[in-house]
């Protein structure tokens, strides 16, 4: 049998690609080359920096395919503690997938836009940043929605890791307040304009990153006990 050493530490190395492989396409990257109120200098960022914006593809492909993986390597550690509370963190993770992978799209249509292709010659250059800008708000549409499944993984997640005898119970604190606070990102930016230029959506954020970025390194380099744990209803 896998020792939950070994388990949690295979978890924390692909948590760890999962958050470096997220954090380069969906922060770095737009903050590099994204200028949402200059549609003109947005779109020649785009076109001076094309393998930058492909790698953030790339690394969003990787995302989301080690976010399919992990959730299913946490089950096989926590499903003993509550396995109604294991399988919530593996459907909600697992929505979020579809969402995500379609969503990466809009980017694939940025790069035919603005590849030159004589079919778009009919564009003016102000029609072609519009249609770029829209590219850009539909796939941030998306991250919305999925990133509701972002957040609602996390509380089942955390619940597990705080009911646990086998990680730190703090980790699975953070992790619950996470959840809440990936909602409140939703809720703020869709009902409330200018949300995002708010300090309050900087602050929300930091319950969630302390619970992920914390428990990926304990597992990584402390693992987890091997000590029975009971199933807690």
């Amino acid at each position: 049998m896998t020792s939950n050493k070994k388990i949690a530490r295979l978890a924390g190395f692909v948590y760890l690609v999962l958050i470096i492989s997220g954090m380069f396409s969906l922060l770095y990257v737009p903050s590099e080359l994204i200028i949402y109120d200059d549609p003109a200098s947005t779109v020649q960022n785009i076109t001076d920096g094309d393998t930058l914006f492909r790698w953030s593809i790339i690394a969003g492909l990787i995302c989301y395919a080690t976010f399919l993986i992990l959730p299913l390597i946490l089950y096989k550690l926590l499903a003993h503690i509550n396995k109604t509370q294991a399988v919530l963190m593996v459907a909600f993770s697992l929505i979020s997938i579809p969402v995500s992978l379609y969503n990466i799209t809009h980017k694939f249509d940025i790069l035919t836009l603005i590849s030159g292709v004589e079919y778009l010659s009919f564009l003016s250059p102000e029609q072609l940043q519009a249609q770029v800008m829209l590219s850009l708000d539909s796939y941030n549409n998306g991250i919305m929605i999925a990133q509701v499944f972002w957040g609602l993984w996390l509380f089942p997640f955390g619940y597990l890791v705080y009911k646990s005898n086998i990680l730190p119970k703090f980790f699975g604190i953070f992790l619950m307040i996470g959840c809440i606070g990936y909602l409140l990102e939703f809720i703020g930016g869709f009902m409330i304009d200018g949300y995002y230029d708010m300090g309050i959506s900087t602050y929300i954020g930091i319950p969630s990153a302390i619970g992920e970025i914390g428990i990926c390194f304990w597992m990584l380099i402390a693992g987890a006990k091997d000590t029975q744990t009971h199933n807690v209803d």
